[in-house]
């Protein structure tokens, strides 16, 4: 089956626009010109590609255009600092980034960003956001939603980050070791932000984005070897916690195939065949998870990832530790209180004590939630399994009007077609 250029060009700027993007500013040192020249990049693409043929190495194709033409912008801008730069570059080797899956390449352009745009220099918001949309493949009005202000603050938010970036000649690197620690819970954050992003995406016509993931999880892997290359420097809770991040997001990731079925609709975990779940990923997941749990320094990562891992060592869904599943939810509103993590408490009383008890911690949630539709669902459920079908299909419409996974829509839909 022939590929058009037009999906390779959304396939390549779907898995290789952060790298490109994080190889561009190392060597430009100015992120708003390194954007502007990859998004030209890609116009050229979708002109040369359809004429000439896809090339063999689509990202390296990318990187190299990309160059030409922020040469091109520099060599026609007047101004002594923008000639010294261009002179610089001009003369300076540069290499597309290549294939970083091996560990000795560390670290790697995209790790470096995120090290940069977590400078103490930047204001907290604007790291995150900045992060996300670089690397997490977030747009500006995603990022705003998530942040809940408007598109036109967020887009302000943006512009004045890479900015501070570049007056403040902040150096695109990852910091010397005694200094990793103070951006590593930042770091962290933003990396599992960008695997939930992957896991249950937000908007569009996939249930998953995989590229997210596998970049969540690498980028996971890559912060650990760092870190065991330093072990005197980085505080033994953030150890832990590293670790536990990547059991977390590999024991999430191993129900990948059995998530959805041949016709792409949602599979729910209760439904799901768990002879396609990644065995291998989840013994890798368990064992990481151990290493971290036994440095005696536990958190929220490891928590969710030890309730990932009864998930994953239950032969069927009635053996599941439900009990146990909620006692580790009570540690987490502990460790990291919110409104999100009560929800979750409240499915898992639900599932542990009966839908009456998890509908009644629901209460009062709707102050802080109601505009996020997994608290509708769970309603819509807890409903439904106490017989209050008008009242389920009203919370059911309610999740599917907020919903903006054309997936989940589906199978929002279903379940209203059931009650029927």
């Amino acid at each position: 089956m022939l590929i058009s250029p037009h999906t390779t060009i959304e396939r390549a700027f779907r898995q290789e626009s952060g790298q490109v993007l994080a190889t561009l500013v190392g060597w430009l040192r100015d992120f708003e010109l390194a954007e502007d020249v990859l998004q030209d990049a890609f116009v050229s693409a979708l002109e040369h590609w359809g004429r000439d043929g896809i090339p063999q190495r689509p990202g390296a194709w990318i990187t190299q255009v990309a160059r030409r033409k922020a040469l091109d912008r520099l060599r026609r801008t007047t101004g002594k600092l923008r000639t010294e730069r261009f002179d610089e570059l001009v003369n300076e080797p540069f290499v597309p980034a290549g294939d970083f899956d091996q560990l000795d390449e560390i670290p790697d352009d995209r790790l470096k960003l995120i090290f940069t745009c977590c400078h103490p220099a930047l204001l907290p918001e604007a790291q995150i956001a900045l992060i996300l949309t670089a690397l997490g493949g977030i747009t500006t009005a995603e990022a705003a939603h998530a942040f809940l202000v408007p598109v036109a603050t967020m887009a302000q938010r943006l512009v004045r980050a890479k900015r501070k970036i570049r007056e403040a000649n902040i150096p695109f690197e990852v910091p010397p070791a005694d200094q990793v620690s103070e951006r590593l819970d930042v770091v962290l954050h933003v990396i599992y932000l960008i695997f939930t992003e992957g896991y249950g995406a937000s908007q569009g016509d996939a249930l998953i984005r995989q590229d997210l993931c596998e970049e969540a999880i690498r980028l996971g892997r890559v912060l650990n070897a760092l870190i065991a290359q330093h072990p005197a420097h980085m505080p033994p809770a953030s150890r832990a916690e590293a670790l536990g991040l990547l059991a977390l997001m590999l024991l999430h990731h191993s129900r990948r195939n059995a998530r959805t079925d041949d016709r792409g609709h949602l599979v729910l975990l209760a439904a799901q065949d768990r002879q396609r779940w990644d065995r291998a990923q989840i013994a890798t997941g368990l064992a990481l998870l151990d290493t971290a749990l036994g440095q005696r320094h536990p958190g929220p990562y490891q928590i969710q990832a030890a309730i990932s891992a009864l998930h994953a060592q239950a032969a069927t869904p009635a053996d599941t530790d439900w009990l146990q599943i909620a006692s580790l939810y009570n540690e987490l509103l502990l460790r990291a209180p919110s409104s999100v993590v009560l929800l979750n408490r409240s499915v898992a009383i639900g599932m542990a004590y009966g839908a009456a008890q998890g509908l009644a911690e629901l209460t009062g949630l709707d102050q802080d939630l109601d505009s996020y539709h997994p608290y509708h669902l769970a309603r819509a459920d807890m409903l439904r399994r106490l017989g209050q079908f008008p009242a389920a299909r009203e919370a059911y419409l309610k999740a599917f009007d907020l919903c903006q996974n054309s997936v989940e829509r589906a199978a929002i839909m279903r379940n209203l077609a059931g009650m029927v």
